[in-house]
């Protein structure tokens, strides 16, 4: 847990001045101010992120790595220090005491869930090894021929692999799903306003779902799962785009920065794609005013958010979005076999269907969704799918509504429930492991519901009809006695887990029994049972692989050889 906060505090130093420095740039270029802590934080969040995957294309993501980010850091504080000083200053006067002491009880609760609790499956798979890749080479041409989940490239490894601070702390960290966590937390700290004021906007509701998804994850973010990651950025987009509509904001730069962050989530899971659906707006906006310029430069961000994402994800599989072998644009050595690719592809989908076999991947919906609901889901779950199926049907009202009524003043919300209706479908048809689409599940339930609430039930001060008084009550006491059962749930989980001794120490990754096997000189590692090998053997697959140099040495990357 002590590791976790001294990680959390260079974090925090570190990106903190890096968001600083994008705020400074926005400003400057958009003349659009942003002051609040969590945007700052995600804007240096996607920063170091990109930073990390421009670096690994040249040099292992390690100490040179952070040095390079220090310097970054200390140059934007030398150019903007009055501002970054005027800004903490204010915050230091506009936040009540309370408030500064639920911030700090939030941060040493998320180190202790981080310090310790279930490492995923896949991490001890393929998440371990890819991060220390970053750690030890940087990005290695046909990577993905060793082990082809190699090539599910997340920038978030890039992320983990910046902050592991192995090289100071001995172990590597794998801190930053708890950091996202707490940046979330962050971003749903207003909902104590309107918790006290009893209303509850639509931003509120996704809040809501927000915090449902937080308390699920307490015991699985000491691992460096992807999921975890992208279902925070995603609920922190529609957040703070609801935010932004609940203000009556007609200024085009937060939509527009918030489609970055879309293009940012989009680099940690590919699936998370359909959220860039919000980009209608801006879009528009854009297009409609003729800001040429603004255009441009927004394209250059997007841009730079992703390519060094794509690049990578060339470099390490020789396709441009792995796993769709669709788009076929390379032709180099180290190319994975598309046959493979499509393979391990269709074994995502049928695991997540619950048939666990390849031959089931052209069963219709109609004849596995029965199975995958009655076997895979628990109580909460299935009453979450159920309300997600209600909140399609209305969705689909309200589209006929609004159109047939040209109640064009709704049309802003009508997009953000479209989008959400978009990506809880693709997850649903595609691969519906839970975990893959949490966020997409409780957004699009909680921001429908309370959209519903909101129009067609409204309830203001004063309001002389008992019943919509009632209404809005019982909502009220529902969070209330809700938010009393997880506080419950969370005590007993903190009390049940108090005597794992990761106090000082994070829990680290599984070790397992490997056999070894060489190539061209080289000790290759793989397990005697099952397929996982963690972080220790390096470098490891889940199997004994026919492979060969491109070059001289290792990092010149992998030929298969094809007998």
């Amino acid at each position: 847990m002590l590791t976790i906060i001294i990680t959390w505090i260079y974090a925090l130093f570190t990106i903190s001045l890096l968001g600083f420095g994008v705020v400074a740039f926005i400003e400057k270029v958009f003349h659009y101010n942003i002051e609040k802590p969590d945007s700052i934080l995600m804007a240096g969040t996607v920063a170091a992120t990109v930073y990390a995957q421009f670096f690994s294309l040249f040099y292992r993501v390690s100490l040179a790595a952070n040095v390079g980010m220090l310097v970054c850091c200390a140059v934007i504080f030398v150019f903007n220090r009055n501002n970054i000083i005027r800004t903490i200053c204010k915050w230091h006067q506009e936040w009540e005491i309370g408030y500064k002491i639920l911030m700090g009880v939030l941060f040493v609760l998320w180190a202790y869930f981080t310090s310790r609790g279930y490492i995923h499956y896949d991490s001890d798979l393929y998440h371990a090894q890819s991060i220390r890749w970053l750690e030890e080479y940087g990005v290695v041409p046909g990577l993905g021929n060793l082990h082809e989940r190699f090539a599910y490239n997340s920038s978030f490894f890039a992320l983990c692999a910046l902050y592991s601070l192995k090289y100071i702390l001995g172990d590597s960290m794998h801190a930053m799903n708890g950091f996202l966590a707490l940046l979330l937390s962050l971003t749903c700290l207003p909902i104590v306003k309107s918790w006290k004021q009893k209303r509850f906007s639509v931003a509120d509701f996704a809040r809501v779902g927000a915090i449902y998804y937080l308390t699920t994850i307490t015991n699985e973010v000491v691992s460096p799962a992807s999921d975890y990651a992208v279902m925070c950025v995603i609920f922190f987009i529609v957040i703070k785009w609801l935010d932004a509509l609940e203000e009556e904001c007609n200024d085009i730069a937060p939509y527009a920065l918030l489609c970055v962050v879309g293009v940012y989530a989009l680099s940690i899971k590919l699936t998370a794609g359909l959220i860039l659906m919000l980009l209608i707006k801006p879009a528009y906006m854009l297009i409609r005013e003729k800001r040429v310029k603004e255009i441009f430069i927004y394209l250059v961000m997007g841009l730079v958010v992703a390519i060094p994402w794509m690049v990578r994800t060339v470099i390490i599989s020789g396709w441009l979005f792995y796993p769709f072998t669709a788009i076929d644009l390379f032709d180099v050595d180290w190319k994975m076999d598309a046959f493979y690719i499509d393979v391990d592809a269709m074994q995502i989908k049928v695991w997540g269907r619950a048939l666990y076999a390849i031959g089931l991947i052209d069963v219709p919906i109609t004849g596995w969704f029965p199975n995958w609901f009655a076997t895979t889901l628990s109580g909460m779950e299935k009453i979450l799918i159920l309300g997600c199926i209600a909140a399609m049907a209305i969705t689909l009202i309200s589209i006929c509504v609004i159109l047939v009524r040209r109640q064009f003043k709704h049309l802003d919300m009508l997009l953000v429930m479209i989008t959400l209706l978009s990506s809880y479908l693709f997850w649903q048809t595609s691969a519906p492991l839970i975990r893959y689409g949490y966020a997409y599940v409780l957004l699009f339930v909680f921001v429908v519901f309370g959209w519903c609430l909101q129009e067609l039930f409204p309830h203001e001060k004063g309001d002389r009809f008992a019943w919509r008084r009632m209404l809005h009550r019982g909502v009220y006491i529902v969070f209330c006695l809700y938010g009393i059962y997880k506080g419950c749930f969370l005590g007993y989980y903190i009390y049940s887990s108090r005597l794992a001794e990761h106090y000082i120490c994070q829990q680290d990754y599984g070790v397992y029994e490997v056999e070894s096997y060489e190539i061209e000189g080289v000790t290759f590692y793989y397990p005697i049972s099952g397929d996982r090998t963690g972080y220790d053997y390096f470098p490891a697959s889940g199997a004994k692989v026919n492979l060969e140099f491109r070059g001289a040495s290792i990092k010149d990357g992998f030929r298969k050889i094809f007998d």
